[in-house]
């Protein structure tokens, strides 16, 4: 059982009505194809987030496989929502691997049904804003429940299979109860008058609430009445908001960093930071930064309970705390104290950046400069592969740097946009390039294509360096042409072939011309022409071979040798498959080494050297095996069933390989 919950929160009160009436409605739903759906909505500050995880908790023992959790918001580009991206992420946590989720936003819906029509799960919702964001994420399924939170009705939802339950703010009672809850002091119950003048400030918001409590518990020797009048006093006059006035008198009496965190946290790159990005934000090291997120979570300002013994976790600043510490920034910022802090934990994520792609791809070509360290700001935990003996330690750290750059994509992507509006062109051309390796392993994201369109830009408004200007465009064509945006790659790579005329005459130049021809391979590939390719890629060789390259000159052989096996030409493509397999052994290539014999094994099997194809085939699956790469393994499970075929009494393996690949693609809603 899967369950995306943080832990739950100490304090909860009222919602009675609600989560029976929520309750009441899952045991009386009755759909067969579709699954029930329980919409919150509200202002912000009401604890929608928090009753839709307290009514996951209480369903849980009817949904044996489990809770999943998506917040809306972290998928926003410039408040457009790539639903594909969030679809991804829910796949992911239905145990899909990430090559096997379709390309196609459509199939990937048809995959997600796949995967959820049998299930009986909760998938929570955050942060919806329109009923057509939340349509594609329902399974297929009406044994499983959606819960779904959003700022205001979702009037598009299909008649009968939504129970909408509108969230008013919380009653004095329940109010008060919440407060006397947090704060558990005498004070309160000797000073009924002064709790109520308190409560009223608080408007009913739950989140205000918090706040409010943890402060007057912080001031356990002053008397009510001079606290509230701390309140009340000047701010009248100015007609400020009872919520606003509490978060601004708890902002007074933070510490100096606590309080400059605070203010800085809404310009963090992306909807929630990690406490190592924080230190990067905040530039006063990694203590002091420690004390003012637990100052801060003390106030009540923000909640750590997600990073409370996680290795990895993400914090969000609340909403209407978001807003609030916005308006404090613009009324009490310093001059220059946010574009400070943003360049510094922007450089600060290129270097992590940087530093995951380099453990997770290997060393290889990059155009943009290392970036050094940031002072007070330590680097994140991740160890180089290549530093270890051991091949499942090497494949645990490789796969830890992969992991960051997923989970760390959305700050990315935020980061290039940054960049490149305030004019930072060599930040935005450095975080393209880790985002290619994420690419890589996570295609047709669209967020991507962006990406690289402003790496692209900002290559061309620098202007002064052609090695940008060339592997931009190269980055750029690749997910044009996956996407069948042929024309479009087309244009992108005569434009770095214009480019290609101003390098220089280093290895790395070398690399880009041989890189540029690549690519014209792949394009002439992507359109079938396979003449074409071969020819481009035994050009790309040949200049591999000119500056010494070995691992470019491995490639290049691999791929013309696939390209001379789409033509037919079987005993040249053996030839140079078999050159390319050895030398990817020798290079210690491991996941090339797996694609060379899958590459060679289905040449042999054409030649009909079956017991050669069949040793290539075994080697390969075990290679995915330790990869645990599923993608890999149901292709290997095909090839190998299509050569038992042909192999008198092999008819039984030849069912126990399709059986394999079958189950896989059931496990990954493919089947």
């Amino acid at each position: 059982m899967r369950v995306e919950l943080p832990p739950e929160p100490v304090h909860f009160v009222n919602r009675h009505e609600e989560r029976q009436r929520a309750v009441r409605a899952v045991e009386e739903w009755r759909g067969r194809s579709r699954p029930l759906v329980v919409a919150l909505s509200g202002p912000a500050g009401l604890g929608k987030t928090e009753l839709a995880r307290l009514l996951a908790r209480t369903l849980l023992d009817r949904f044996p496989e489990g809770v999943l959790s998506v917040d809306l918001d972290d998928f926003r580009l410039d408040g457009v929502l790539d639903p594909g991206d969030v679809l991804a992420q829910l796949l992911g946590s239905l145990g899909v691997e990430s090559q096997l989720v379709e390309t196609q936003f459509k199939a990937r819906c048809r995959q997600y049904w796949n995967k959820t029509a049998d299930a009986r799960l909760v998938p929570i919702v955050d942060n919806a804003r329109y009923a057509s964001e939340v349509v594609p994420l329902l399974p297929a399924s009406g044994g499983s429940v959606v819960i779904v939170a959003s700022h205001g009705p979702l009037y598009d939802l299909e008649d009968g299979a939504a129970l909408d339950l509108s969230l008013p703010p919380l009653e004095e009672p329940a109010a008060t109860e919440l407060l006397s809850l947090i704060v558990r002091d005498p004070r309160l119950a000797a000073d009924p008058e002064s709790v109520r003048a308190l409560v009223r400030l608080c408007d009913g918001l739950p989140a205000a609430l918090h706040v409010a409590g943890r402060w007057v518990r912080a001031h356990r020797l002053r008397p009510l009445p001079r606290l509230i009048s701390a309140l009340q006093g000047e701010w009248e006059k100015d007609g400020v908001p009872g919520v606003e006035r509490i978060w601004d008198t708890v902002c007074g009496g933070l510490s100096r960093p606590a309080g400059l965190l605070y203010r800085l946290l809404p310009h963090h790159p992306g909807a929630t930071f990690t406490p190592d990005s924080a230190t990067a934000l905040l530039g006063l090291g990694q203590e002091a930064c420690q004390e003012a997120l637990e100052e801060l979570d003390r106030a009540g300002l923000l909640d750590l309970r997600a990073v409370a013994g996680a290795e990895e976790g993400r914090i969000r600043l609340p909403g209407p705390l978001r807003a609030h510490a916005l308006r404090r920034s613009r009324r009490a910022a310093e001059d220059g104290e946010v574009a400070a802090a943003q360049t510094r934990v922007l450089r600060w994520l290129v270097r992590q950046a940087q530093r995951a792609d380099r453990f997770s791809a290997g060393r290889r070509l990059i155009v943009a400069e290392v970036f050094d360290p940031v002072p007070g700001a330590p680097d994140v935990p991740l160890e180089d592969p290549q530093e270890a003996t051991d091949d499942a330690v090497r494949a645990e750290r490789a796969e830890r740097a992969s992991r960051w750059l997923h989970e760390e994509r959305h700050a990315l992507f935020a980061c290039v946009r940054l960049a490149y509006g305030r004019g930072m062109d060599a930040e935005a051309v450095a975080l393209s390039e880790p985002v290619w390796t994420y690419a890589l392993d996570h295609p047709h994201q669209s967020d991507v294509v962006q990406v690289f369109r402003l790496a692209v830009a900002a290559a061309v408004r620098h202007g002064q360096n052609a090695a940008w200007l060339v592997r931009m465009r190269c980055q750029l064509a690749r997910p044009l042409w996956e996407a069948g945006e042929l024309d479009d790659a087309e244009r992108e790579l005569a434009a770095a072939d214009a480019a290609v005329g101003l390098l220089g005459d280093g290895k790395s130049d070398g690399k880009l011309r041989a890189s540029v021809i690549e690519s014209w391979g792949m394009l002439a590939g992507a359109r079938g022409e396979w003449r074409a390719a071969a020819d481009a890629f035994a050009r790309s060789r040949e200049l591999h071979l000119a500056i010494s390259n070995p691992y470019g000159v491995m490639l290049q052989t691999y791929r013309t040798g696939e390209a001379r096996a789409e033509l037919g030409e079987l005993e040249t493509a053996h030839r140079l498959l078999s050159e390319a397999h050895e030398a990817a052994v020798t290079l210690q290539r491991e996941r090339m080494t797996g694609r060379t014999a899958f590459a060679l094994a289905g040449v042999l099997r054409r030649l009909g050297r079956t017991d050669e194809a069949r040793r290539l085939y075994e080697q390969s699956l075990q290679g995915a095996r330790k990869r645990r790469s599923g993608f890999d393994q149901a292709r290997i499970h095909d090839a190998m069933a299509q050569l038992e075929e042909g192999v008198e009494g092999r008819d039984a393996a030849a069912g126990e390989h399709r059986a394999a690949a079958h189950a896989i693609r059931r496990r990954n809603g493919l089947a």
